[in-house]
């Protein structure tokens, strides 16, 4: 009899792995999955580069702890999985883990409210108080086409630099934290904030840029509202509603 996945990681890789998946059902939820194309990555605790990523072709809310691949840098599987991974999405995650080792997680969205601010030439407007929050790490990256070139590594990994919040060009919505509950704080902020902007922008009218010095202060407060917890004040709470709706994704 084969072993179960559980039986063959650590406490630690499991506990990640209950969150990504986690993760995933949370995306699916608030409707930011984009049938099976998009992609969240969480690095496994260690010294080894390993990484988790989605089995390519499961729907988002399908996903569970062992479902999730384990991959190394050059997207080689390191524990035996009947899935294969996206070589697309792998090219934009494998690069920005292996430049910012600070980064625990990886989350890129292909929204239709992210997509369109993304193909604004001005892209976010800090026009709401949502809308703020990603100004103090937030970065740009022009489209080259669908990521399956490693040469693009370099000039994304550039763009992006100690950012955490990053609009892909004509692409979509990318942001990165030290844990996965970060990642999904900043994309939820950022979701946010396109789809108020494109509210605010087909109501019509003139509209109102929060002033320059409001902007600059926004990281201060921003750990004032979050008391020093980041993305883990929300994650609790929204495992609890995963577990109320359905517990699968710890299996």
């Amino acid at each position: 009899m084969n072993e179960s996945v559980r039986e063959q990681v650590g406490e630690e890789e499991w506990a990640v792995r209950v969150d990504l998946a986690a993760c995933y059902r949370l995306i699916a939820m608030y409707g930011w999955d984009d049938l099976v194309f998009t992609h969240i990555s969480a690095r496994v605790p260690g010294p080894d580069e390993h990484f988790l990523i989605n089995a390519y072709g499961m729907l988002f809310e399908e996903m569970t702890a062992s479902s999730l691949v384990k991959v190394d840098l050059a997207g080689e599987k390191v524990l035996a999985s009947p899935y294969p991974i996206n070589p697309a999405g792998f090219v934009i995650h494998s690069a920005v883990h292996e430049a910012r080792p600070d980064v625990g997680c990886v989350l890129h969205t292909h929204t239709k409210a992210g997509v369109a601010v993304s193909a604004q030439a001005e892209g976010l407007l800090p026009i709401s108080q949502v809308s703020l929050f990603p100004f103090a790490t937030l970065a740009y990256h022009d489209y080259e086409g669908i990521a399956l070139n490693d040469e693009e590594k370099p000039r994304l990994v550039a763009d992006l630099g100690n950012n955490n919040a990053f609009i892909l060009r004509n692409h979509g919505l990318l942001t990165t934290g030290p844990t996965i509950p970060d990642a999904f704080l900043m994309m939820y902020v950022m979701e946010t904030a396109c789809q108020t902007q494109l509210m605010a922008q087909a109501a019509g009218g003139e509209l109102i840029h929060v002033p320059q010095p409001i902007v600059e202060g926004i990281q201060a407060q921003t750990e004032m509202v979050l008391k020093g917890l980041g993305g883990q004040l929300a994650w609790p709470g929204l495992l609890r509603k995963l577990d109320r709706l359905d517990a699968s994704f710890r299996d």
